[in-house]
């Protein structure tokens, strides 16, 4: 494929990407790893180029962090996982009537991260490539490591990392009787159950008359959306005008800080940056309006560096968003493929050279802002009021539902069904009863194919 192609191929699927997750972003509640994921995956099993897909995904994630920080700041209602740490900022501005504001810092914020964390993600993991042939001989072990630091470092904290013991045994019985029945293991089916846990609880619990009683609503909830207004100059909102210096420089330095430190909970290090960079602010507004702009620009490199750190440099999923919503790029058997026993892979990694993720990364990235940013700077309240009124939240849940169905049956009939609904109910119960999110689980999910048999080989 000549250099024309791939730049075709990665704006075309960077454009697809922009505009399917930049609208998803608008609807409140629509967790990164249950839409992400699925949906890159089919693209890969589609059979997209390596360079599509991944264009595919920057730009959904990119585009998504852009867009829920709308439904975030007007509505009060998270757009997604990792607008949950801006909620308490946004909801202060809304009573300073001033969401408007909120909307616009935390959108601006996020743009400027954006483009400098792929850069700085791209340099980071050139510096770990040498280290590589080391981390993946001891890969197996990596995981376990891992899989208990983001347990013990989750909400869940050692309740999270007592429950990977069941539920890695659970993944390792489960594909033991995929195995037997198929004569041959799955994947897709367990991350399709983990992806989607939360969503196959609820609607098991839907089911009870206890779980129907908490969730029933006497009234639809009513929200008052502030009038869009223009306070930049010219036709095309710049990100850095929007930003005082100050807030400018505190969300590089945080998009650079969070790039590095690609192993942490992208929910926590959201958190740490906003306190670190914006905290010690005395003046109300100014602190306030500063947390949005740090808190959605981490949301943004954090995201984007705990996927390029270890697919350049590894290529292994050593991370909690390379091993959730970013999945599919390093395993979507069998376009892409890891080695469970030599813990090698076959996926974007050795597919892609670095200076290609470097520029279609980038490529991906400024598609979205484009598309995105003044979408979201001129039009959030009619696409906000549009979404509330004329979007079934029902109509949603259920074309993921199929979709995942679709998917299953195609990896292993009823026997994949049937796994990712046990994975889903187990895994979707555990992150409502002890908080062990699907980041825990996913890493819970590699040390089954991964660590339990270099276990059983040693202790042999």
């Amino acid at each position: 494929m000549d250099i024309l192609e791939l730049f075709a191929w990665a704006a075309a699927m960077a454009l697809v990407g922009a505009i399917v997750f930049g609208l998803l972003g608008l609807v409140s509640g629509t967790d990164e790893t249950a839409t992400v994921a699925p949906i890159t995956l089919l693209v890969i099993l589609l059979g997209v180029p390596p360079v599509g897909v991944f264009a595919f995904f920057m730009a959904a994630v990119s585009a998504k962090h852009i867009t829920h920080a709308i439904p975030t700041t007007l509505l009060g209602i998270p757009g997604d996982t990792l607008a949950a740490p801006l909620l308490r900022d946004a909801q202060l501005l809304r009573e300073l009537g001033v969401p408007h504001i909120a909307l616009r810092k935390a959108i601006s914020g996020g743009v400027v991260a954006a483009v400098i964390a792929v850069p700085v993600a791209v340099l980071f993991a050139w510096i770990l490539t040498p280290f590589s042939d080391a981390i993946t001989a001891v890969a197996p072990w990596l995981f376990l490591a891992a899989a208990a630091a983001i347990a013990v470092l989750s909400k869940g904290r050692w309740a999270a990392l007592v429950a990977l013991v069941p539920f890695v045994l659970l993944v390792v019985g489960l594909q033991a009787f995929a195995t037997g029945a198929l004569d041959r293991g799955l994947s897709i089916a367990f991350f399709l159950g983990i992806a989607t846990g939360p969503l196959i609880a609820d609607l098991f619990l839907a089911l009870a008359p206890s779980g129907r009683a908490g969730m029933r609503r006497d009234a639809p909830r009513t929200f008052e959306l502030a009038a869009d207004s223009r306070t930049w100059s010219g036709r095309i909102p710049n990100p850095l005008q929007v930003l005082d210096a100050r807030q400018a420089a505190s969300t590089a330095g945080a998009a650079v800080v969070s790039s590095a430190t690609f192993v942490f909970s992208p929910v926590a290090m959201t958190v740490l940056m906003g306190e670190t960079f914006a905290g010690r602010i005395k003046n109300g507004y100014r602190r306030l309006t500063t947390m949005m702009s740090v808190k959605n620009g981490t949301t943004e490199s954090t995201y984007i560096a705990e996927t390029l750190i270890p697919l350049i440099a590894i290529g292994l999923p050593l991370s909690p968003v390379a091993a959730g919503p970013a999945a599919p790029l390093f395993n979507a058997p069998p376009v892409y493929t890891i080695d469970a026993e030599a813990g090698t892979s076959s996926n974007l990694h050795d597919m892609l050279e670095p200076w290609q993720f470097l520029v279609f990364g980038l490529l991906a990235v400024i598609i979205a802002v484009v598309l995105c940013y003044p979408f979201a700077m001129t039009q959030a309240h009619r696409a906000a009021a549009w979404i509330m009124r004329t979007v079934s939240h029902e109509a949603v849940i259920g074309a993921f539902a199929g979709l995942i169905v679709v998917i299953c049956l195609y990896e292993g009939g009823l026997v994949a069904l049937g796994v990712a609904i046990t994975v889903g109910l187990v895994g979707g119960l555990l992150n409502k009863l002890v908080q062990m999110h699907t980041g825990v689980q996913f890493m819970g999910y590699y040390v089954a194919v991964l660590t339990v048999p270099a276990i059983t080989a040693l202790l042999a």
